[in-house]
This record gives structure tokens, C-alpha cells and sequence, in this order.
């Protein structure tokens, strides 16, 4: 099967004929809705996942109830990986932010392939130090920058992963992910609204000039965007 005839997870678009082989006979397809759980903090994971489109929100919760996104995925990511290659208990929560199909596989035959190829196993790695960079980023960002930074870093991120202008937000739900209240988030969002920069309804946020939100944020974004290219775009 050629890489053309994969599904669109970068990753096993990465992978040789030989490794992709291991993995395909044990691949099925699914559609997830948002708020699906993929996987949640320090729970066992049981499936692995390599998302075809959508976008998946890790968040970090405290025992108060408390949560904060560290991370978003997509189809640059796999999701349970780094959990596989260890004691098999993930360290965050994984939810589905945007409707989202991914190819999965049980956690066992995951870590079958990884035992049986040396590049697999590599390229995972790769991924969970551009995820681990992609953390330490924001949890930076979230110490040192303002919220409209912060803000416009989530928007280009998830601009990144769905390749469109248009995204199902909503302020409520972004004040949850950066970690702020709400009329934090409604004071940047009249503001950017207000410079021509996106346009929000209920429900939805569109970009309506990537430059100038882009020019808003912090370097947070195309740190972590480098990252991903270094680590990632070099192949296993």
C-alpha cells in the first residue's frame, strides 16, 4: 500500500511499507463527536489513536476541578502513544475539541510494533518530544504572557489543524481552555472583532486575517510549530 493510500495521520504517512504493514491489518476508522474521551489523567489507556482530521484538546486537571489545555492534536499526532511505550497510564486528559475521525488500534498490538520496529518506536519518540515541547511551551505561555497572546496562540493552532477560518468555539469554551474568565476572553474578542481580525457568533469564531491575529500572538505558536518540523518532518 503506498503512502497515498493511507489515512491522513501524518505519521503513518511517515511510516515504510514494512512498518505500515504491522499496523493496517489492526486499524479500524472511527467518528468522534466532540467531548468524546479519548483518554483521561492518569487512567489506563487502552487505545491508541491516529486522528485522519478534527482536533483533540489535552488539558491537565487539579483535584479542585480546576483545567487548563496544554496541548492541541491533530493529524500531526497520535493519541495514547507515549502512555503505550510506558507504564501505560496517561499523564493528561484527551477530549475531542472538534469533530474528529482517527484511526485506532488496541494498545497491546501498539506496543507489539514498537517491540518489532526499531523505526516505529524512534518516530513515536520523536512525537512525544515535539508533545512534550508543545507542553513546556504553554505552560510558559500561560506563566508569562497576557491573555490576548495566549488567546490568538489556541486560534492559530487550531487554524493549523483543520486548514479552515472558520472554528467551533466558543468563549466560554477558549476561557476554559487558557485558564481565564470568561469576560477576560469576551474583552479580547470585542477587540480583535473590532480591529477586523475575526468575527464571532455564537458558537463560532472566523479568522478573518490569519497575518494580523498572527501579529497579536506570542512566539509561543511558531515555537512550537518548528518543533513539530524538526522533529517530525525529518522522518523516524
Amino acid at each position: 500500500m503506498t503512502a497515498g493510500d493511507r489515512p491522513a495521520n501524518q505519521l503513518l504517512q511517515m511510516l515504510d511499507a514494512a512498518d505500515f504493514a504491522l499496523l493496517q491489518p489492526h486499524l479500524s476508522t472511527v467518528a468522534m463527536g466532540r467531548a468524546t474521551i479519548l483518554g483521561e489523567q492518569d487512567a489506563r489507556q487502552k487505545q491508541v489513536y491516529f486522528p485522519h482530521e478534527g482536533t483533540v484538546s489535552m488539558t491537565v486537571s487539579l483535584a479542585g476541578g480546576q483545567s487548563i489545555a496544554v496541548a492541541l492534536l491533530g493529524r500531526d499526532s497520535v493519541i495514547g502513544g507515549g502512555a503505550a511505550l510506558a507504564d501505560g497510564r496517561t499523564p493528561t486528559n484527551a477530549t475531542v475539541l472538534f469533530p474528529c475521525t482517527a484511526a485506532v488500534l488496541d494498545i497491546a498490538v501498539f506496543r507489539e510494533v514498537a517491540d518489532a520496529s526499531a523505526r516505529f518506536r524512534r518516530l513515536i519518540v520523536r512525537h512525544e518530544q515535539a508533545l512534550l515541547a508543545h507542553v513546556q511551551q504553554s505552560l510558559l505561555c500561560n506563566t508569562l504572557h497576557p491573555v490576548e497572546a495566549r488567546l490568538t496562540r489556541w486560534l492559530l493552532r487550531a487554524r493549523d489543524l483543520c486548514d479552515r477560518e472558520a472554528l467551533p468555539l466558543t468563549q466560554e469554551l477558549l476561557a476554559e481552555m487558557i485558564g481565564v474568565r470568561r469576560n477576560a476572553v469576551s474583552i479580547v474578542a470585542h477587540t480583535l472583532q473590532q480591529a477586523g481580525i475575526i468575527r464571532y457568533s455564537r458558537g463560532q469564531i472566523e479568522i478573518i486575517d490569519a497575518e494580523a491575529l498572527a501579529a497579536t500572538s506570542c512566539e509561543c505558536h511558531d515555537t512550537v510549530k518548528a518543533q513539530y518540523e524538526r522533529l517530525l518532518k525529518t522522518g523516524p
